[in-house]
């Protein structure tokens, strides 16, 4: 069966076009009549997230390629995942080790620096990488209609994938200055789990800000560093304020950074006990998962739309 238009042309099996007699109408009302959507409209959180899982495939291989091709123009490659931060923990024991003495007190010392600087490399790489997930990718993003989420999910994912690469080092370093395994070694895998999710929520919300801030990416290396020199990673928290002010001390305890390498040393090295760590490590390090993981997710779903626009 066929329609014919008002200027004699034929339609077969056309859908309705509107048409001089919904000139009365809003755009609103047209769209909700003809069943029009905005282009490119955010979906709902629970469309956006399955949309988001059918595209977990190009997500890991993503993030698999971007891994291989970051040290492509390097003589020694992939070997500066490892290197760089061994490099890091070096420069750090000899300023604050060995010359500030900051090692005082403290038994294994090389461990407990190097357990420091390898966790919290992980947390700044994925917010650096996180920040310029979506501005450093218009073109991708522009070209291809998929959740914007899965930038920063794929960067932080890459991190991980390099910090994994990172641990057999650390554990040939941890076992070389005495260390011997044992069954607390098994709780590395959840205190890595939940710094995963906290970086990845990390990212997703950098990811937002940088998008419109583009100045936030040449800030973020001065906020981390500072960051860095309040969560402990060349010193112990506990014995360095002992004669701190209270608050200030559960300031330093109750900082993500410092809970997520507080938990590895304790995992890693038998002289970080359970009476030196913060009371109620293990449910900060749950909850600062899920409030900066879920916040994060959702804050960066929110700005769906203007990712790529402008």
């Amino acid at each position: 069966m066929s329609d014919t238009t008002h200027n004699g042309a034929v339609a077969v099996g056309a859908s309705p076009v509107p048409s001089a007699f919904d000139d009365g109408l809003s755009p609103a009302e047209l769209a909700a009549k003809y069943g029009l959507s905005v282009s490119g409209a955010r979906p709902g959180l629970l469309t956006y997230t399955r949309l988001l899982w059918g595209r977990r495939h190009f997500i890991n291989e993503f993030a698999k390629a971007r891994t291989a091709a970051q040290y492509t123009q390097a003589r020694l490659g992939q070997l500066w995942q490892v290197m760089t931060p061994l490099l890091n923990a070096a420069v750090y024991y000899l300023i604050f080790g060995i010359l500030i003495g900051t090692h005082r007190g403290i038994d294994n010392f090389i461990a407990f620096l190097v357990t420091g600087v390898f966790i919290f490399t992980f947390t700044q790489s994925s917010v650096l990488s996180g920040v310029k997930s979506i501005s450093g990718n218009l073109g991708l993003i522009r070209a291809l209609h998929f959740p914007r989420a899965s930038m920063p999910i794929a960067f932080t994912l890459m991190q991980l994938q390099q910090l994994m690469m990172s641990m057999f080092v650390l554990l040939a370093i941890v076992l070389m200055t005495g260390e011997v395994p044992d069954a607390s070694w098994l709780l590395m895998f959840p205190a890595l789990l939940c710094q995963w999710v906290f970086n990845t929520g990390l990212a997703l919300i950098v990811a937002r800000l940088g998008s419109k801030m583009t100045d936030l990416s040449q800030l973020m290396p001065f906020m981390l560093r500072t960051w860095m020199y309040m969560s402990g990673v060349m010193y112990s928290i506990t014995k360095l304020t002992t004669t701190a002010p209270h608050i200030l001390r559960i300031l330093l305890d109750v900082n993500p950074a410092a809970v997520y390498i507080d938990l590895m040393r304790f995992a890693l090295i038998d002289s970080v006990t359970a009476a030196q760590m913060p009371a109620h490590v293990w449910p900060m390090a749950v909850v600062w998962a899920l409030v900066v993981g879920v916040g994060g997710y959702v804050y960066f779903w929110k700005a769906e739309e203007s990712y790529g626009r402008g």
